[in-house]
C-alpha cells in the first residue's frame, strides 16, 4: 500500500488528524467515508476536494465509500450556516443519490477489486429509528455538555446569532456520529473524512463509536483545509452560482473556462489538490510557469485534466474551439458545430436582439438585416461603412454589401453571430 497520509500531505489536503491514523493506513487496508450533501441531484466543485480525498484513499489501496447523507439532508448541519436548509422529500433524495453515483464513476472503481468503492445512503439505517430507539441508543452516550462545546454549537447559541438553533440541528452530530458508527459496524469503517469545518462532527463519531462499542474500538479521523480564493473569496462560486459537474447545470466550456481563468497563486494551489499528477510532474510545469506566467501553462494544464475528467476529451476538444471563436481564431465550421448551450455559454454578455423567422422566408439585404431589423448598427451608413472596410463578419465569415441572408444562414437553426471589427460581437436569435 501506498503512503495515503503523505499524498494528501504534500498536496497541501491535510488540515487535521487524529493520533495514529497514519499508521493505521500504513497496517491494513482501510475503509474510508465521505459524506456528500444530496440537496441536488449533480455535484458541484466544491464537493471535488472531499471526492479527491476518495480518489487517493483508493490509489493508495483503500476501500473509499461515499455516504450520500439522505438523512442528515433532511435536517441541515449547522456548521457554517446561519439558518437551516430546505428539507427534502425521500423522491426527491433518492433522484439525487442516482444523479451523485453517475458522476462518481468517473472518480471511483466501484466495479472491480477487494478495495472497490461503496455508495450508501444514511436514510436507509436512520429511517429504522423510531425516537424513542435513538435517544436511548444513541443519546444517551454523549452529553450535552459536549455536544454543547463544538464550535459550530457555540456560534449559533451564540449572543451574535439571531436565528439561534433548533433542536433538529443540534441533533445533527448524533445523527453524522451514527452513521460512522453503523458504517464501523456494518462495513468495518474505520476513517472519516471531510472539510475542516467537519472536525467536531467526525470526533464526535470517534467518541460514540468508543463510548458505544469500547475504548478498545479506535476510529479515525482526516480534516482538509477548506479551499478559498487567492483574494479570499468562496471557492467554486461564480456570479451565476455554483460551478457544476452536470453539463445541463455548467456546460463544459463554462466549466473549462472557470479553471482557466484562476489566478497564477491558486493554479499553483489547485493543480495539487484537483489533479492527480506527480509531485516531479507539477514541480516541472509550475517552474515552466514561471518562467512565463503570461502563457498561463498551470491553468491550462488544470483545467484540461478536469474538463477530460469531468466531462470527456472530446467536450474539452469543444471548449478549446469555442475559447478560439470567441478570441478571433475560429472558423465558420467551428460555429455550425457548436451545440445552443456552448453557443449561449460563449457569447453570454454579448449585446443581443430577435428577428422574426418569417424575414427569412424571401431573404435579408445585409444592410437591411444589420441596422433596422437587428439593430447591431446605428444606421445603414455605419453599417456600409463597416462593410466597404471588410470589417464585418457573418458566422465569422467576413462578408460585403451584396450579401443576402436566408435560413441556410442560421446556427442551431435559431441565432445568426455578427461580429463588428476584431472583438464586438452581437447575438441575433431568430424566434
Amino acid at each position: 500500500m501506498n503512503n495515503f497520509v503523505e499524498e494528501l500531505r504534500w498536496r497541501g489536503m491535510i488540515h487535521d488528524m487524529t493520533p495514529e491514523t497514519e499508521e493505521q493506513l500504513m497496517k491494513e487496508m482501510t475503509s474510508g467515508y465521505v459524506g456528500i450533501d444530496p440537496t441536488a441531484d449533480s455535484l458541484h466543485i466544491g464537493h471535488l476536494v472531499g471526492v479527491m480525498m476518495l480518489v487517493h484513499l483508493q490509489r493508495a489501496g483503500h476501500r473509499p465509500i461515499a455516504l450520500v447523507g439522505g438523512a442528515t439532508g433532511m435536517i441541515g448541519d449547522p456548521s457554517g450556516k446561519s439558518q437551516e436548509r430546505n428539507l427534502l422529500s425521500e423522491e426527491v433524495l433518492r433522484k439525487n443519490e442516482n444523479g451523485l453515483k453517475n458522476q462518481l464513476k468517473k472518480f471511483l472503481n466501484f466495479e472491480s477489486g477487494e478495495n472497490k468503492a461503496l455508495l450508501v445512503n444514511n436514510y436507509d439505517w436512520m429511517k429504522e429509528f423510531s425516537f424513542l430507539d435513538f435517544i436511548r441508543e444513541i443519546g444517551k452516550h454523549l452529553t450535552v455538555n459536549y455536544m454543547m462545546a463544538k464550535d459550530s454549537v457555540k456560534k449559533r447559541i451564540s449572543a451574535e446569532s439571531k436565528s439561534g438553533m433548533s433542536f433538529t440541528e443540534f441533533s445533527y452530530q448524533l445523527v453524522q456520529g451514527t452513521d460512522f458508527l453503523h458504517l464501523f459496524q456494518h462495513e468495518g469503517c474505520k476513517l472519516q473524512m471531510g472539510g475542516s469545518d467537519q472536525w467536531g462532527n467526525i470526533i464526535t463519531g470517534t467518541e460514540l463509536i468508543r463510548r458505544k462499542l469500547g475504548h478498545e474500538n479506535n476510529a479515525y479521523a482526516i480534516t482538509c483545509p477548506l479551499i478559498t480564493k487567492a483574494d479570499g473569496s468562496k471557492f467554486g462560486k461564480t456570479e451565476s452560482g455554483n460551478v457544476w459537474l452536470d453539463p445541463e447545470k455548467t456546460s463544459p466550456y463554462e466549466f473549462y473556462q472557470f479553471w482557466l481563468n484562476v489566478s497564477d497563486e491558486d493554479a499553483e494551489k489547485y493543480i495539487k489538490i484537483f489533479t492527480l499528477l506527480t509531485k516531479e510532474k507539477i514541480v516541472e510545469l509550475t517552474e515552466e510557469h514561471n518562467k512565463a506566467p503570461h502563457i498561463r501553462l498551470l491553468q491550462s494544464e488544470l483545467a484540461k485534466d478536469l474538463t477530460c475528467r469531468v466531462h470527456s476529451e472530446e467536450a474539452y476538444n469543444s471548449a478549446i474551439e469555442a475559447s478560439q471563436i470567441l478570441f478571433g481564431k475560429g472558423t465558420t465550421d467551428m460555429l455550425r458545430k457548436m451545440d445552443e448551450k456552448t453557443l449561449l455559454s460563449v457569447f453570454k454578455g454579448v449585446p443581443q436582439s430577435e428577428i422574426s423567422r418569417t424575414e427569412f422566408d424571401d431573404g435579408i439585404g445585409i444592410l437591411d438585416f444589420l441596422a433596422s431589423k437587428a439593430g447591431a448598427f446605428k444606421s445603414n451608413g455605419e453599417a456600409r461603412r463597416m462593410l466597404k472596410d471588410n470589417a464585418v463578419s457573418i458566422n465569422k465569415a467576413k462578408i460585403n454589401e451584396s450579401y443576402t441572408l436566408s435560413s441556410d444562414s442560421l446556427l442551431n437553426d435559431s441565432y445568426i453571430l455578427v461580429q463588428k471589427g476584431k472583438k464586438n460581437y452581437f447575438l441575433v436569435k431568430v424566434v
